[in-house]
């Protein structure tokens, strides 16, 4: 842990304050109610004092002299006045020297009446301008990417976007250029600025040099509504802000919440709102008539659903009907999912992982768990997971400033190349499969191992782990978790994908678990009060269900929020599970791959659409809320759950999401206080329910369990990327377009064994899917190992098999 600060006594404005030795004086006044107007300076950037706009005096052994105050350290003793008419003077003279050349068009600028030059002028500035000459002009707009466009002539050069990309998201892609009166910001020649966290330098440039894309004369700041609600992407749950005009979401921005994700976004939770106005939105409920569909009305949709799912329970029995889904959705929602399969259907068939996920007991249920936070303190860090940058941004930033600006030995284990490795002291790949045998040598602390051993003693450790791809055993990350436990001070941090999930898994969607973790076997005391009698026996997991849609033990499939045609791994099985399935219902926001194979759609209710709770990875629980009504007659999935029950002559007795929000935490311990009034006063940045805690009866103590046997010939390393073609990005126009598509990914070694070189067309069979697409040359990849890219557009569904066939050649 971090050193006590030491304090120090200055005098502010002939006030004497307390400040810890060695901040910044722009932040001590800050922190002490006295604004000190700024262009350059952000809290989460190094301070560099380029605008001069923060000028003020200060007393010297030589008198009086101005200093900017951003790069000014307080010490023991000093005198700061930061309102003296020489201060003053000086600010409106930066503030005349900033608009020689910025233009006057805060008219037609997307920043205005949120500018910070704009409100800087009016309080600081001159009033009028001694200057008549002709202002510089330049091309304007230039789109620096898909996403972002810069206007030159706007620019004051503090250096927000250069050092925000540099020091905070590792992408160095855009810089000045060019020296004195010609210094612009630009790219660098055929290298767009394609990061995916450039969005974030629009929300900080304070003049409106860049701005985005998808908000480009949409909307004036006074005429949108505002409200503060957490991310649908990415298991941090990254604090936002919604903004929505005329019942349209107009953008997203990033809120500072210092536990999470510190006011930074990526792209795709910045610019992902788009599918929420999608014109393809489910309005209306569908059932299919003669292989068509058509619309029908709720009465007559939940009618049938409830008639079939009746039918097949008094037929073949409860175990005969299971659900996938529920990630995707508020707590609340995943409650009601939960607790439709338990009361009203009768069973433990469901699960909120797609096949693609750890085991859910390990995952509430491990100890020593870590929080973003601890990334702060650890000495050592071990990511054993997915690559991070694709599938946590978030957590990658942090991840990242650990190693860079806090010094943390940072270890990273994964058989591809990841946006971790530049910082990586010790980077360590190998072939999927062979991923226990790594294990035992970082272990045994065997040749290069032993200076990464060596680290892993050094504690606080945090380890982050995970599958590293789709194709890998999920016990390995509970090989890691094993062997992590014997570390010192090691806190162990899971992750899986979908926004939700966690939350999920806490209102007892998984196979073996009831809300408030506790095993299915294990109900008792305020559950069976409320849910009476519950299955006992372990349920089915996805697999397990698919496969016995296909076999016939299942009959019916309830999809909510899930396309497993399209998101299980081996897609191809999940579409001949749903062709052989005797009766499916999806519930969800568009016609998705697997909702149009399904016999009754209904339209559910997305994201800003309704009020509730959602997890993160580290158990906090943060509010979502409601800006927008959902399109057409959609609901939310708790309501039609709510109705089909009802139908079903099984009521569940769901009224309003905040009334499963109190029942939530009647029945979860775990959740016990947790309330949305909470969430919305003193507990803005969410309440931890930690994993772990006393209050819930289930621990898990992982252990090395044997891998399974080694891949003979070409091992798969099957990876999702941050832009695929899953149903929110496929309609959301800005970002789709950014998925990377097909490729087949190959070692030097590799490629020259098969004769060719990056860009050539190869042949990539993966069970019963073959296809073409260009080679792409990955010179951390293992040998022996092919890395493709999960669910791009205009490939069909793939299967997660261990192996794979290359060969060289193809037609597009």
């Amino acid at each position: 842990m971090s050193e006590p600060a030491e304090f120090v006594t200055i005098k502010l404005n002939g006030e004497e304050i307390q400040a810890p030795a060695g901040e910044m004086l722009i932040k001590v006044a800050e922190d002490n109610g006295t604004y000190i107007p700024r262009f350059c300076w952000h809290p989460r950037m190094k301070p560099v004092g380029l605008c001069r706009m923060c000028l003020v005096e200060v007393e010297t052994p030589r008198g009086t002299a101005l200093v900017p105050s951003c790069v000014q350290p307080v010490a023991d003793g000093m005198a700061v006045e930061t309102g003296s008419p020489v201060a003053l003077k000086a600010q409106e003279g930066v503030l005349e020297f900033l608009l020689v050349n910025h233009p006057l068009d805060c008219p037609i600028c997307d920043r205005g009446g949120e500018c910070p030059l704009q409100d800087q002028v009016m309080s600081y500035g001159p009033g009028e301008s001694r200057f008549v000459e002709e202002k510089r002009h330049y091309e304007k707009p230039v789109p620096i990417s898909d996403l972002v466009l810069l206007d030159r002539e706007r620019c004051i050069l503090c250096a927000r976007c250069t050092r925000f990309s540099d020091e905070i998201a590792g992408d160095p892609l855009i810089e000045f250029q060019n020296r004195g009166n010609g210094t612009e910001i630009f790219t660098f020649p055929d290298e767009p600025f394609a990061s995916y966290f450039s969005g974030n330098t629009v929300q900080i440039c304070p003049v409106g040099a860049l701005t985005a894309a998808p908000y480009r004369f949409r909307a004036r700041p006074w005429d949108l509504l505002t409200i503060e609600s957490t991310s649908p992407f990415h298991t941090e749950g990254s604090r936002i802000t919604v903004h929505a005009s005329q019942n349209q979401v107009l953008r997203f921005l990033g809120v500072d919440n210092g536990l999470t994700n510190q006011g930074w976004l990526s792209d795709k939770e910045r610019f992902g709102f788009e599918f929420i106005g999608s014109p393809d939105r489910l309005k209306m409920p569908m059932i299919r008539e003669d292989g068509e569909f058509r619309e029908a009305s709720w009465g007559e949709a939940i009618g049938l659903v409830a008639a079939r799912l009746k039918e097949i329970v008094e037929r073949s029995g409860p175990d005969a009907v299971g659900a996938i889904g529920g990630a995707q959705g508020t707590n609340e929602d995943a409650y009601a999912l939960s607790k439709f399969m338990r009361v009203a259907v009768g069973t433990n068939n469901l699960d909120a992982q797609l096949d693609d996920g750890l085991n859910p007991d390990f995952l509430v249920g491990v100890g020593s768990r870590a929080r973003i936070q601890d990334l702060e303190s650890a000495k050592t860090i071990l990511v054993w997971s997915a690559d991070l940058k694709e599938e946590n941004p978030i957590l990658y930033l942090r991840v990242r400033r650990a190693a860079r600006e806090l010094d943390a030995t940072l270890i990273v284990v994964h058989p591809a190349r990841t946006g971790l490795d530049d910082l990586a002291d010790h980077k360590f790949g190998y072939r999927p499969g062979d991923g226990a045998d790594l294990l035992a040598d970082l272990a045994a602390g065997t040749q290069d191992y032993a200076p990464a051993l060596d680290a892993l003693q050094d504690g606080p450790v945090v380890v982050i782990l995970g599958r590293t791809g789709l194709s890998e055993d999920g016990g390995l990350a509970e090989a890691v978790a094993s062997f992590a436990r014997d570390l010192p001070a090691a806190s162990i941090m899971p992750i899986v994908r979908r926004a939700n999930t966690f939350g999920a898994l806490d209102m007892g969607v998984a196979p073996s678990l009831l809300p408030g973790r506790i095993p299915a076997r294990g109900a008792s005391g305020a559950i069976i009060e409320l849910w009476g009698k519950v299955p006992a026996t372990r349920g089915l997991d996805t697999a397990g269900m698919l496969a016995g849609l296909v076999g016939g033990e299942l009959e019916a499939l309830i999809m909510v929020g899930a396309d497993p045609v399209r998101d299980v791994p081996s897609g191809s099985k999940a579409a001949d599970a749903l062709r052989a399935a005797d009766f499916s219902v999806a519930i969800d926001l568009f016609m998705t791959d697997s909702a149009a194979m399904a016999d009754v759609v209904l339209p559910a209710e997305g994201f800003t659409e309704k009020e509730g709770t959602v997890t993160n990875l580290e158990g906090r629980v943060q509010k979502v809320n409601r800006i927008v009504p959902g399109p057409g007659q959609a609901r939310p999935d708790w309501s039609v759950l709510d109705g089909i029950a009802e139908s079903m002559g099984s009521p569940i007795g769901l009224p309003s999401s905040e009334a499963i929000a109190k029942e939530i935490s009647t029945v979860a311990t775990a959740y016990e206080g947790v309330s949305w009034d909470l969430l919305e006063g003193e507990a803005r940045e969410g309440a931890v329910v930690p994993i772990g805690d006393v209050r819930q009866p289930l621990e898990y103590i992982a252990v090395n369990a044997e891998q399974p046997a080694r891949t003979k010939g070409l091992a798969l390393h099957l990876a999702r990327t941050l832009y695929d073609d899953g149903s929110a990005i496929r309609h959301s126009l800005s970002l789709a377009k950014l998925a990377p598509g097909m490729t087949a990914g190959l070692s030097p070694d590799q490629a020259v064994d098969l004769g060719v070189e990056a860009g050539d067309l190869v042949t990539v069979s993966i069970g019963s899917v073959t296809f073409a697409c260009p080679v792409r040359i990955d010179r951390a990849l293992a040998d022996k190992t092919v890395a493709i890219p999960f669910n791009q557009p205009g490939i069909e569904t793939l299967d997660a098999a261990a192996s794979v066939l290359v060969k060289a050649g193809g037609s597009s």
